[in-house]
């Protein structure tokens, strides 16, 4: 108005956002802070399966007990004033306690991974180590779950090899012996969380030598077919594979059989039942020298039900009640029906884990849909359990 360009002006921040985005300094951190909240989620969980009497070994009970220091410590650093944890500040002030991480739920686990882990600040260290802490933190859980780890593997075979490359650097010599292990031997094959663990610490600090591959190649080449070649299974060579061929064909095939039918529509097996599963597997298929070779002690009705799955009907009336439910919206039938269809087709649902994967999560977490009402959750989960227990023979 008075001829002049403005010099100053005022800025009315009423939903603080300036205290929200002051959290990292300016600094562009978004990656880390993913990284970081990642590792704080797969070590949580890593806790969670720890506590399994499988692995109350003291090491493995020393180890459980560095993991909740370390996530506890970094839960207590989160700054109590700062507007994203004020959010959160209920579970922030839960896992700043070391009790609370006494007996984990698979419900903690969801709850942490949505409400604490993406509040876990960077520590400054080294992004090239922490990313490999990720990866190796990664390979232990799908150790201690039981799941595939071939990816995780082949990433760290990749790293390793690139490492081996610069071995005239002396922090790499220092490591030799542990890097040729890995290339060379069976190493990894036989490691379990220790080894894994060892693994990490030893090599974490030498991903920052790994070489950087900047050169880029575009090519255009036709594919010449020299021939096409059908090799059969290696399974009709192998004594133990073998054996499960035979027993999952004996199984489809007499589907009709009172105790795999059973197993089939989730009726819950009597002594005599499991007589008869015995009389099949360890008899007349094979032996049970080569069932639990093949199997180990995997009960008799969960390889069986594995095979058939459950029959759909028995499965819609296990979850009938919520399926039924008026009060469910969509996103919570659409989770339902992905549990049902699941069953069906795996017999069981014994890893919960999976529920945090799509497509289960295509509509929101298990957090989202159901923190309203616990007591749905509850219910899905024990209707779960109930279907896993009428095949534990």
């Amino acid at each position: 108005m008075d001829g002049e360009d403005k010099d100053k002006f005022y800025i009315f921040d009423f939903c603080n956002n300036f205290e929200f985005f002051r959290m990292n300094k300016g600094r562009a951190s978004a990656n880390t802070m993913a990284i970081q909240g990642s590792i704080f989620s797969l070590e949580f969980e890593m806790a969670y399966k720890l506590q399994d009497i499988e692995y109350q070994e003291e090491r493995l009970i020393a180890y459980r007990k560095d993991l909740v220091k370390n996530m506890q410590e970094k839960v207590k650093e989160l700054p109590r004033d700062n507007f994203a944890v004020k959010q959160h500040l209920r579970y922030v002030d839960t896992y700043s306690e070391a009790a609370n991480y006494d007996s984990i739920t698979f419900e903690d686990t969801l709850l942490v991974k949505e409400e604490v882990a993406p509040l876990i600040r960077p520590d400054g260290d080294e992004i090239s180590a922490v990313r490999f802490d990720a990866l190796m933190y990664g390979l232990e859980l799908a150790y201690l779950a039981g799941k595939n780890d071939s990816r995780y593997r082949s990433d760290l075979m990749k790293k390793v090899s690139g490492i081996a490359t610069v071995a005239n650097i002396p922090e790499v010599q220092n490591q030799k012996s542990l890097i040729q292990d890995i290339l060379n031997t069976d190493y990894l094959e036989r490691a379990g969380v220790d080894e894994l663990e060892h693994i990490r610490l030893s090599l974490r600090g030498l991903m920052k030598y790994l070489p950087k591959i900047s050169a880029k190649y575009e090519t255009d080449f036709a594919d010449e077919i020299l021939s096409v070649e059908w090799n059969e299974s290696q399974l009709e060579n192998d004594e133990l594979k073998n054996y499960k061929a035979k027993a999952e064909y004996y199984v489809r095939k007499h589907q009709d059989n009172v105790v795999i039918a059973k197993l089939k529509t989730n009726k819950p097996l009597t002594p005599l039942d499991v007589e008869n599963l015995e009389q099949i597997l360890w008899n007349e298929v094979g032996s049970k020298d080569e069932y639990e070779k093949e199997c180990g002690h995997k009960p008799l009705g969960e390889f069986v039900r594995e095979i058939v799955g459950l029959d759909m009907n028995a499965a819609k009336e296990a979850f009938s009640q919520f399926l039924d439910d008026a009060s469910m919206d969509s996103r919570q039938i659409y989770f339902v029906n992905q549990v049902v269809e699941y069953v069906v087709h795996n017999g069981l649902l014994k890893d919960l884990s999976v529920l945090q994967e799509p497509p289960f999560t295509d509509k929101g977490s298990v957090v989202e849909l159901f923190s309203a009402d616990l007591n749905v959750w509850n219910g899905i989960r024990e209707t779960i359990d109930r279907i896993n227990a009428n095949a534990m023979a």
